[in-house]
C-alpha cells in the first residue's frame, strides 16, 4: 500500500509553503504512516489469536463427542440409573399393595348428607297473631310457648257454650222432677183403682143380695138402684184404671224427657269442651325440641288453620348415605363408620350402621322407573343407608350439624 510520502510532490506547492510548514507536514505524514502500519500489525495478531481459540474449542467439542460415543463397559444392572429405577419401582409396588390392603377394608361414598326430622308448626285456630315468642334459628324445647293468637272470639264462644250447659242441666233437673210427679200420679191412680174396685165389689154384692131376696120382700126400685150402683162402680173402676194407665205413660214420657235433657246436656258439655280446646289453640306450644327455621309469621298477621308458620329442625340428626348396590355385599348393621363433614374438615365423628332402606331411592321417587316398558338400560341403583352418631351432636353452636350438609362416611367392613 502506497503512502502519501511515496506519492510525487508538486514543486510549485512545496515552493509556495513556508519552510516551517514543510517540516511539520513531513513529520505528520511520517507519524501517520507509522501508526497505520502498527494498526495493521495488531489486526493481524488478533485475527490469528481468534483462529487459535476457535481451533481449541473445536478440539474440545470433538473430544466431548468422542467421550459421549464411548460405551460404558459395565453391565446394565450395575449402572446407578438402573438400580435407582428398580428401587423406586419396588417402593411404588409395596406402597400400592399396602394402600390396597387398607382400602379394601372400607367402603365409602360422597353421596351422603345430614338428615333429621323437620316438624311444621301450624295453627289449629284462625285468628290474628298477638305476640311472637321466638326468633329465627332459636333452639326451643318441647312445651315452650311460641305464638299467641287473639282469643276474643273463642272466649265468647266458650261463654255461650257454658251458658248452654247450665240451661241444659236445668232441663235435666226439671225432667227428673217430672218423673217424680208422674210416679206420684201413678200411685194416686192405683189407689183410685183400688177404691173403685172396692166400691164395685160392694155394689156387686148388694145387687146379688137384692136379686136373691124374694120379690115380695123387695121393690123393683131397690133392685134397679142396686144395679145402677153396681154399674157406676164398674165405670168408676174403668176410669181409675185409665187414669193409672195415663199416669204410667206420663212416667215413661218423663223418663224419656230426662234422657233427652241429659243428651242435650252432654251435647252442650261437648260444645263447651270444644270451645275450651279452641281457646287453648290460641297459644301455640312447641311439639318437640328443635331450631326455628323458615319463619314466615309476623305479629299482626291473620293466620288460618293449617297455615305453615315455621319449621322446627330436630337437633337429633343422623346420616343418610346412598351407597351403590355393588357396595352392599359386605355392609352389615352395627359396623363402625368414620364420618367426615365437608363444612368442618378438621374434626371427624364416629358412628355405626343402623339400617338399610327396603328399596332403592328411585323406587320411591315421584316417577319411579318402569323397566318393563320402553328400552331397558341397566343403571347401578343407590340404596339409602341410615348411620347413627355414637356420641351426642349439636351440643355446641360453634359446630352445628344441620340437615342437608354434605358428608363422606367411611364404613369399616372387615
Amino acid at each position: 500500500m502506497n503512502s502519501e510520502a511515496d506519492q510525487p510532490r508538486d514543486p510549485e506547492i512545496e515552493g509556495a509553503l513556508p519552510p516551517g510548514e514543510n517540516d511539520f507536514r513531513k513529520e505528520f505524514e511520517a507519524g501517520f504512516e507509522k501508526g497505520f502500519k502498527l494498526g495493521l500489525e495488531k489486526g493481524r495478531q488478533k485475527k490469528s489469536g481468534k483462529e487459535g481459540e476457535d481451533k481449541d474449542e473445536q478440539k474440545k467439542s470433538d473430544q466431548a463427542d468422542q467421550n459421549k460415543t464411548k460405551k460404558d463397559p459395565r453391565p446394565l444392572y450395575k449402572k446407578p440409573v438402573f438400580i435407582t429405577a428398580c428401587v423406586a419401582a419396588v417402593l411404588l409396588l409395596i406402597g400400592g399393595i399396602i394402600l390396597w390392603l387398607i382400602l379394601r377394608q372400607y367402603v365409602s361414598t360422597d353421596d351422603a348428607y345430614i338428615d333429621g326430622h323437620v316438624t311444621q308448626v301450624s295453627p289449629r285456630a284462625s285468628a290474628q297473631v298477638l305476640s311472637l315468642h321466638v326468633r329465627d334459628n332459636e333452639l326451643v324445647h318441647q312445651g315452650d310457648l311460641l305464638v299467641e293468637l287473639d282469643p276474643t272470639d273463642y272466649q265468647i264462644a266458650l261463654e255461650q257454650a257454658t251458658a248452654q250447659v247450665a240451661a241444659s242441666k236445668g232441663r235435666v233437673t226439671q225432667a227428673r222432677a217430672q218423673i217424680e210427679t208422674a210416679k206420684a200420679d201413678v200411685a194416686q191412680a192405683a189407689a183410685t183403682v183400688d177404691a173403685a174396685q172396692v166400691q164395685l165389689d160392694n155394689a156387686t154384692r148388694d145387687l146379688k143380695r137384692f136379686q136373691e131376696v124374694d120379690e115380695r120382700a123387695r121393690s123393683r126400685e131397690q133392685l134397679d138402684n142396686a144395679a145402677t150402683t153396681q154399674k157406676n162402680a164398674q165405670a168408676q173402676l174403668e176410669q181409675a184404671k185409665a187414669k193409672k194407665t195415663s199416669a204410667d205413660a206420663n212416667v215413661r214420657s218423663s223418663e224419656a224427657s230426662v234422657v233427652a235433657a241429659e243428651g242435650e246436656w252432654q251435647t252442650s258439655r261437648a260444645s263447651q269442651r270444644r270451645a275450651e280446646v279452641n281457646l287453648s289453640y290460641c297459644k301455640i306450644f312447641a311439639p318437640t325440641d328443635g331450631r326455628v327455621t323458615q319463619r314466615t309469621v309476623e305479629v299482626g298477621n291473620y293466620v288460618a288453620i293449617g297455615q305453615a308458620l315455621f319449621m322446627l329442625a330436630d337437633p337429633h340428626v343422623w346420616v343418610t348415605a346412598n351407597f351403590k348396590e355393588t357396595q352392599l355385599q359386605h355392609l352389615r348393621i352395627g359396623q363402625p363408620v368414620a364420618i367426615k363433614v365437608d363444612a368442618y374438615p378438621g374434626p371427624k365423628w364416629r358412628g355405626h350402621v343402623d339400617s338399610l332402606q327396603a328399596g332403592s331411592g328411585s323406587r320411591f321417587s315421584i316417577l319411579p322407573a318402569e323397566n318393563a316398558t320402553g328400552n331397558y338400560v341397566k343403571v347401578v341403583q343407590r340404596i339409602p343407608v341410615k348411620i347413627l352418631f355414637d356420641e351426642p351432636v349439636n351440643t355446641n353452636d360453634a359446630v352445628l350439624l344441620s340437615a342437608g350438609m354434605s358428608v363422606v362416611p367411611r364404613v369399616k367392613i372387615r
